[in-house]
């Protein structure tokens, strides 16, 4: 072995350099094609991205039923439901949105229009969701639950959107917290004057797992609350498919008091 390798390099006296060469090369290659790699899979994400991040968090079948089983004084099993409904020429996401007790799901108590869009580059947020009021309200209960050809069409859906309700502006969330987003309405809330009340605030945050925390207040010149739940937002969480014996559990039955008041928690029903 020895004598071979003495004849080689005496024959190539550029070999060792030539081989050294190589291996740094390659060694070069590799490392410059894990640096891009690397930053193509961390690259961050553009304002249209936490958009539509915030819009399939939104998007689902949620309840609020662990919140009820663990609060039943204050709140109620919501179903919330939401689903897109049509895309704005921006690009903007519109969702439509509805609340019901779990046992009566074909009674929403609210319907709402919900668009998805980043935020103004002038504000500091990252993804700004407004809520409108719907024109043929009617026309859309169990809207999700549809099928499509059964549904009005993007251009119908588009010419139904009422009046501007709140805008909430998101930003995310710091390392270390459950939540990806979270925010609420500018100070001094929106216009309201439902039960007595001059101006409403709202809070959003979205959660892991497509969780979804929200809370309505509305408060009148004083700065009494006069509708809301007080204890806090509820919390909806997407759940598996429920045993039949759940549709006969206490806690999707209202008490009367909340029908006749119509409103004990944090919805407002339709007028």
């Amino acid at each position: 072995m020895g004598p071979d390798s003495d004849s080689d390099s005496a024959s190539n006296p550029n070999g060792g350099w030539g081989g050294r060469a190589q291996g740094l090369f390659v060694k070069a290659a590799v490392l410059i094609g894990g640096a891009v790699l690397l930053k193509r899979l961390t690259k961050s994400k553009t304002r249209w991205d936490h958009a539509r991040i915030v819009a399939d968090s939104l998007s689902g079948e949620k309840f609020s039923k662990e919140q009820a089983s663990r609060d039943p004084d204050n709140f109620f099993n919501i179903r919330m439901l939401t689903c897109p409904a049509a895309e704005m020429v921006d690009g903007s996401k519109l969702l439509y949105l509805e609340q019901a007790f779990w046992r009566t799901p074909q009674k929403p108590f609210r319907q709402r229009f919900y668009m998805v869009k980043p935020c103004p580059k002038e504000l500091k947020c990252d993804v700004e969701v407004s809520s409108y009021a719907i024109r043929e309200v009617e026309e859309y209960k169990n809207f999700c639950d549809r099928p499509r050809d059964q549904c009005p069409l993007p251009e119908e859906v588009i010419g139904d959107i009422g009046e501007h309700l709140t805008t909430i502006h998101l930003r995310r969330c710091d390392r270390g917290k459950r939540c990806l987003y979270e925010g609420s309405t500018p100070p001094g809330g929106f216009p309201n004057s439902w039960n007595g009340a001059t101006y409403s605030t709202s809070e959003l945050a979205v959660l892991k797992n497509n969780e979804i925390h929200t809370w309505d207040r509305g408060f009148d010149d004083d700065g009494n609350q006069v509708w809301g739940v007080k204890a806090g937002p509820y919390e909806f969480k997407p759940a598996p498919s429920s045993s039949y014996s759940d549709m006969f559990s206490p806690l999707n039955f209202p008490p009367q008091q909340f029908l006749e008041k119509r409103i004990e928690g944090s919805f407002v029903l339709q007028e």
